[in-house]
């Protein structure tokens, strides 16, 4: 009886036992692959982008808000500082809101009277316009900004409205198959704000799922694990947080419980130290444990002065340090409203696209495996290539010389996002193209 009895009990325990560990079953099996620095990676079966190479991702900012629209942050981002009226605004492209189902009044009107409209990310129909343009112009997707400074604790209204974007873009991804990740971007963080990101990522891994693959089968992994990015290391501009914070910050969140590959965003001059970079040999032995390299292009150059010998040489030195790289192209630059100079629209013209093609085509031709766009809807800095307003269309913006930017008159509103798909075909193997912008046909 007793035998009995122990055997019962044994094959009781057994059976709980079986029974917790499916139940503790966890959504990525590991394997070891012999990845960068020895690591072991995940099983990437069902993914549909397991790797970021071969694909065209663009930057995507998600930080506008509109009155009325449930984020309680009125017009943030939009505005410029002290309130949102013509003749003071932080943006130079008024997007093009035909196809928006849902938009809301702004305090700006047109020459006719009529008045000029807006959209807003909190909305799930506005993002899910977006993912849906990427879609039908062959943009294999965007990697979501996530701005650490305003997502922390002392900032609740904005980590709910990043929140909130980011749910209705990973929704948005699943429902276009499109390619999504999350970019951490430091601008303005102290040394403490740098270490809470690792807090912040695994809150999101929980509450969004990340590494569920069938919850998020879009979302992009490289080197067998979930891409993140930190962007913003390494500059020479006085920021509060240090390299060696976020070194330390790399080191953790490789050795963490859910690992990660991460792309690092650089100066554009990271490999010589010059110009906009800190003159610090710790920033290339960090670059070294990282999965990608990404260096900020934006600003650096014009139509006059890119060359693409310098692209060239950044990818020799990460081929000898087995680092991946990713070059970054941007359709053209425009600040004017941000600082109330009419002097400075415009300021690296987009020439109907040329400037794009120009930089998409040299980073293609010497052998560039992927793309990173900036952005699709910064239109702070007039860099987006999302649907905007052409210049004889926008708004009035008050009566001191200040005006909005657009896009090229005799161009449709459409026109970055067909050139950039354009380059996605490119990218992703299509013959035919050349250093010569394609032609739209009608």
């Amino acid at each position: 009886m007793k035998r009995i009895k122990s055997l019962l009990t044994f094959l009781l325990v057994v059976g709980t036992v079986l029974a917790c560990s499916k139940k503790r079953e966890p959504e990525v099996q590991v394997i070891d692959e012999g990845n960068k620095n020895g690591q072991s990676g995940y099983d990437t079966s069902g993914l549909l982008y397991p790797s970021y190479t071969g694909l065209v991702m663009a930057g995507y900012q998600g930080w506008f808000a509109a009155e009325g629209d449930g984020s309680n942050r009125g017009w943030y981002h939009y505005q410029g500082n002290g309130g949102f009226y013509p003749g003071n605004t932080n943006v130079d492209f008024w997007p093009d809101i035909t196809e928006y189902t849902k938009t809301y009044k702004s305090p700006f009107k047109f020459a006719d009277g009529s008045d000029a409209y807006l959209y807003s990310p909190y909305d799930y129909e506005s993002v899910d316009l977006h993912f849906k343009w990427m879609k039908d112009y062959g943009i294999d997707g965007v990697h979501m900004q996530r701005f650490v400074g305003e997502i922390k604790a002392s900032n609740p209204s904005g980590k709910r409205h990043f929140n909130k974007v980011l749910e209705n873009a990973l929704k948005a991804a699943k429902k276009y198959g499109r390619a999504i990740s999350v970019m951490y971007d430091l601008s303005g963080c102290s040394s403490a704000d740098v270490a809470y990101l690792e807090q912040d990522w695994n809150e999101l891994v929980n509450t969004f799922k990340l590494y569920d693959k069938t919850e998020n089968p879009t979302y992009l992994w490289h080197n067998k694990k979930p891409l993140m990015t930190i962007w913003g290391v390494g500059f020479n501009d006085n920021r509060n947080y240090s390299i060696q914070d976020v070194d330390k910050l790399v080191d953790k969140l490789k050795a963490g419980q859910k690992q990660v590959s991460i792309m690092l965003g650089v100066p554009y001059y990271w490999r010589t130290f010059g110009s906009d970079t800190e003159n610090n040999p710790l920033l290339h032995t960090l670059i070294k444990k990282v999965d990608i390299v990404m260096p900020w292009a934006v600003g650096r150059y014009g139509p006059d002065s890119y060359n693409p010998n310098n692209l060239r040489q950044d990818m020799q030195w990460c081929n000898t340090n087995k680092v991946d790289y990713v070059p970054l192209i941007f359709p053209g630059f425009s600040w004017g409203n941000m600082h109330k100079d009419p002097t400075i629209y415009y300021s690296i013209p987009r020439n109907k696209g040329d400037f794009l093609w120009t930089q998409a085509a040299g980073a293609i031709q010497f052998g560039a495996k992927s793309l990173y766009v900036a952005m699709f809807d910064e239109i702070d800095e007039g860099t987006a290539i999302f649907k905007c307003a052409r210049e004889s269309e926008t708004p009035l913006n008050g009566n001191a010389g200040l005006k909005f930017a657009g896009i090229e008159n005799d161009l449709p509103s459409d026109h970055y996002l067909w050139l950039t798909g354009q380059a996605a075909n490119w990218l992703h193997g299509e013959k035919g193209y050349t250093y010569k912008k394609p032609e739209r046909t009608p």
